[in-house]
């Protein structure tokens, strides 16, 4: 324990992490260690916090120096907060200790802090700000060490907008005299260009790049390469012309010219090797004259790695077949490749038949002529018990597809898929069986059966485009003008019959777009099945129908329900009469929940009833596909429109559009400069007095409609006279403005007022109104507004309202 540098406790702490049974007892194994961090940081380094014991754990409590004093401690505190954090929870609160520890005079104690920071900093994190200073000090130091630290902690510390704080220092690193710094600076100058391409331009990086490929330390050379492809994949046109250089690097490998430290197993600098294979894939890609200069030397690479037999080597061979493959093509190196892929496709290995059933999927992509020779080994790995093997080996299937063989890989995918319950497989190999199918099918008849058991086995998985497309190959047949008639009657009836033999013997379980497809097929073409009469399959649907079973009708779908009715109504229709199980079908779904099912049982009794003879008319026999004339102008109602101008009908005139907006502040066609679009001119100041003149009839207790009086009130008004006939009005604020009395107005829109107490009769009124030129007049407060009402001399008694009286009163106050 003393020689991993690790304290009692910690040791403790990480056994019992490991020996622990159940997440929980792990949470709260952490959560008892971050109380204890807390405690040891906020002792600030007056007194030493020993660890809260672990129960069950022997030893795991302690006592421990302070953080401040003891940089041991120190370090060994920012490993387990690492800890924390790896397993889930928070460890915010060490933080600030691991920027204090990056500022450390030891490399250790440095390299823990910035490794802390690196690992849990977030890039908004306000305390990166805080490591610039440190890490601009540490990149301009003469410790190679500290150097090496600062670069590792700026490729994980640096965002965007910090780049060009630190970009000059790292260049200047290029120029190290340490091999270890010149590698590690020039991976980080291309994470600065990843990061902030303005700071550090492609150009300058390009540039550095070229030099540093020529270094003198191999090391270099390699940090260099990771560089160089991944900024080909980018953009590899300024890596063109580095093709012989890269060649010049390979063929030194290959002669062992590296010194020995490079080698790995007896193999030359492995991966070395497969990186400059890699770019020249990338570089010789669509290229023939960059591809002919690496023919030789990929050759030899190739048959230098199989002469030594051993992982690194096949590693290396992999990569040539790939490159063989990307490249311009070679005869003479795809025979080199073929060969290498047959011996790791005989091999024992698992490993080496899924490299042999992998590099031969690269191969048979571009040239499909060499899966011939492979095709038993292909086969016997799809009896192999390796599941990611056989996974491997569908995709190779897939990509050996051809006219040739597409009805046996078809059916091993098929077969395959019969099987598997993983969603995810299953959904790839549901559209790759659709894609070859639709590419490769020998017949049309083939393509009808393959898609039909592919709906049973896959259901939803399915594409809705893929049933679209059979429904339109069974309706227009292959679309060729020369075809002949009799050939798509042929498939017509070949699919009518498979979906017969279906329903005749359902299976428990069919998907819905088989479903659809099995009601469009029998609704549009079942008068041409041989094997079972029209109205046996009108049943058979009935009964579908009628089962009950979501499962055998696609999960029971309302829209699902009203095809299989529809396509009832079309065999109903091609038989000349409805049969009972029809009849009755039809008839419950009048009555059912489904608006749009109800609609069409209801449209299609009345049919059936009123006009059986224009069913051949509504649905007409083989004609899904008819294009559709529509008559914009409804030409058609010409007729019936003269017929009735000729009665004394008005002619349809358009009407304005009255869009107060489109005609005020609109512009162009919808703009009127008319004069009534919008008038300035203020209203007029009334002419008569409040309660005089036009507003003397409203509200009058002896005034009904159209003047007429000792009319009764409408609902809601007050039959109560004021016995004070000459009474003076109420005064109001502002005698010159029209007042609104609202006092026992009637309630029209909101809750009824409840009714009026009995009042006194009263005698009938024989004053006249006085005229509207009387401004002086002093009428009583009435019992409906008031406005104007002449004196009473006596209560007249309220005539008994009618039903109709009262409907018409109702109908006035609400206008």
């Amino acid at each position: 324990m003393s020689g991993m540098h690790l304290s009692r406790e910690f040791f403790e702490l990480i056994k019992a992490i490991g020996e622990s049974k159940s997440k929980q007892e792990e949470d709260r194994i952490i959560a008892r260690e971050v109380m204890t961090l807390k405690k040891k940081l906020e002792s600030g380094g007056d007194k030493s916090i020993s660890a809260t014991p672990i129960p069950g754990v022997p030893g795991s409590g302690g006592s421990g120096n302070t953080l401040n004093t003891n940089k041991k401690k120190a370090k060994e505190f920012l490993v387990r907060v690492l800890y924390v954090e790896m397993l889930g929870h928070d460890g915010s609160f060490g933080y600030i200790k691991g920027v204090e520890l990056a500022a450390s005079q030891s490399i250790v104690h440095k390299r823990t802090g910035y490794l802390l920071c690196s690992c849990c900093l977030s890039p908004e994190h306000e305390f990166r700000f805080m490591l610039i200073n440190q890490m601009q000090r540490d990149l301009v130091s003469s410790n190679l060490l500290e150097s090496c630290g600062a670069l590792l902690a700026v490729t994980s510390l640096i965002t965007p907008d910090l780049v060009s704080t630190v970009s000059t220092q790292v260049m200047g690193l290029l120029e190290h005299s340490a091999e270890t710094v010149r590698k590690k600076a020039i991976v980080c100058l291309h994470r600065l260009h990843q990061l902030n391409d303005d700071a550090v331009s492609k150009q300058e990086l390009v540039e550095k790049t070229r030099k540093m490929l020529c270094d003198r330390d191999p090391a270099v050379m390699g940090a260099t390469l990771n560089v160089i492809e991944a900024m080909a994949r980018v953009d590899v046109q300024p890596f063109k012309d580095l093709v012989p250089s890269l060649i010049s690097i390979l063929k030194q490998i290959c002669e062992r010219r590296l010194p020995s430290e490079y080698d790995y197993h007896r193999i030359p600098a492995p991966w070395m090797q497969m990186k400059i294979v890699r770019i020249l894939s990338i570089i010789g890609k669509n290229d023939q004259q960059s591809s002919e200069g690496m023919y030789e030397i990929l050759g030899d690479c190739l048959r230098k790695a199989e002469e030594a037999g051993i992982n690194a080597s096949n590693a290396i061979v992999y990569e040539c077949v790939r490159t063989i493959t990307a490249i311009y093509p070679y005869p003479v190196l795809l025979d080199a490749a073929g060969n290498s892929i047959s011996r790791f496709l005989s091999s024992k290995s698992q490993n080496l038949r899924y490299l042999g059933v992998t590099g031969l999927a690269s191969i048979v992509e571009r040239h499909p002529k060499y899966a011939a020779d492979h095709q038993l080994a292909v086969i016997e790995c799809l009896e192999d018990r390796d599941e990611t093997l056989l996974r491997k080996t569908l995709d190779l299937l897939y990509r050996m597809t051809n006219p040739v063989n597409v009805e046996f890989i078809t059916e091993k995918l098929l077969h395959f898929l019969r099987g598997s319950t993983d969603p995810y497989l299953r959904k790839d190999l549901t559209g790759k069986i659709c894609r070859i199918a639709e590419r490769y099918a020998p017949n049309n008849a083939w393509y009808v059966r393959t898609i039909t058991e592919l709906f049973k086995i896959s259901g939803d998985l399915v594409d809705p485009a893929v049933a679209t497309n059979l429904m339109s190959l069974v309706a227009e047949g292959t679309g060729d003008e020369n075809d002949d008639e009799e050939a798509d009657r042929v498939l017509r009836k070949q699919a009518v019959e498979l979906y017969v033999n279906l329903l005749s013997k359902p299976p428990s379980r069919m998907p819905r777009v088989l479903v659809e497809t099995m009601a469009w097929v029998l609704g549009e073409y079942g008068y041409l099945s041989s094997v079972m009469p029209l109205d046996a399959i009108i049943d058979g649907m009935c009964r579908l129908l009628e089962s009950g079973s979501a499962a055998k009708l696609g999960g029971g779908l309302p829209s699902t329900r009203r095809l299989v009715l529809s396509a009832i109504m079309k065999m109903v229709a091609q038989y000349g009469s409805c049969p009972a199980m029809a009849a009755k079908v039809i008839d419950n779904y009048t009555k059912s929940s489904d608006p749009d099912a109800q609609k069409r049982c209801l449209e299609f009794q009345t049919i059936l009833t009123t006009a059986p003879h224009m069913l051949g008319e509504i649905f007409p026999v083989d004609a899904s596909l008819e294009d559709v004339d529509v008559d914009v102008n409804l030409g058609f109602l010409d007729g019936l429109v003269a017929e009735a101008i000729s009665n004394g009908g008005r002619p349809y005139q358009k009407p304005e559009d009255d869009d107060d907006d489109d005609g005020v502040f609109g512009s162009g066609a919808h703009r009127t400069d008319t004069a009534s679009a919008f008038k300035m001119t203020p209203y007029e100041k009334p002419s008569t007095a409040p309660g005089q003149g036009a507003m003397r009839g409203f509200g009058s207790a002896s005034m009904g409609p159209g003047g007429i009086a000792n009319t009764a009130l409408p609902p809601g008004g007050s039959g109560a006279l004021n016995p004070q006939v000459n009474a003076a009005p109420a005064p109001v604020s502002n005698p010159g403005e029209p007042q609104l009395v609202l006092r026992n107005v009637a309630n029209v829109w909101g809750k009824q007022a409840p009714p009026p107490p009995p009042s006194a009769p009263v005698a009938a009124p024989t004053q006249t109104y006085p005229s509207s030129n009387n401004s002086h007049s002093s009428p009583a407060p009435s019992g409906y507004g008031g406005f104007g009402s002449p004196p009473v001399s006596a209560p007249a008694p309220q005539p008994v309202k009618t039903a109709e009286l009262l409907e018409k009163e109702r109908m006035a106050a609400a206008l």
